[in-house]
């Protein structure tokens, strides 16, 4: 069975489809969620599943190998970031090359890169007038947002969308998407 890290910043709610997909399907499951934030809800969400979670410094990150020691206690085989806002050091991409997948909330490579995440790339895109948002779905690399795409869906964005109407949208293809394509790179492997 494969095993999957999750890193995400916030609510976690990308991290709990994954889980509950992998639940039905025994070829993978989540194995460990980690996150920068001792208030993110995706904590209480690793918890009702009973998935071990770490909460880590910006320094364990970037100047040490701990978080490549607890990758590789748990035999992890994908990362997935899933709402986690900060670089990925050279260290884990080096480590795990092609093996760490992120979900950006646009149709990269418009509304990409250092601070555009969430509302922002929401706000951008009506402010700009789209006639089309979505998702992409991208191996990372060392620059935020523009790492080899593997997927994107898209979605009409409406004359009187807010941002919180098109971030609904946008939503419900990470849900349906972000999953399946975790699968498949996966099966890939």
């Amino acid at each position: 069975m494969k095993k999957i890290a999750i890193f995400a910043s916030g609510s976690g709610s990308n991290a709990q489809n994954i889980i509950e997909y992998f639940a039905q399907k025994p070829v993978a499951q989540v194995e460990l969620i980690l996150t920068n934030r001792s208030d993110a809800y995706v904590l209480n969400r690793a918890e009702s599943f009973n998935i071990p979670a770490y909460i880590f410094t910006r320094d364990e990150l970037y100047n040490s190998t701990l978080i490549l020691q607890l990758l590789a206690k748990h035999n992890i085989d994908l990362i997935v970031l899933a709402g986690f806002l900060w670089l990925v050091p050279d260290n884990l991409l080096k480590t795990y090359p092609n093996r760490i997948v992120n979900i950006h909330p646009a149709l990269l490579p418009q509304y990409g890169g250092k601070g555009m995440y969430g509302a922002r790339v929401h706000e951008a895109v009506i402010a700009n007038q789209e006639k089309f948002s979505g998702i992409t779905i991208h191996y990372i690399n060392e620059r935020y947002d523009e790492g080899d795409a593997i997927f994107q869906a898209k979605c009409e964005v409406m004359p009187n969308d807010t941002p919180d109407s098109l971030a609904e949208r946008v939503h419900a293809l990470e849900y349906e998407h972000f999953p399946r394509v975790i699968d498949e790179i996966l099966a890939s492997y």
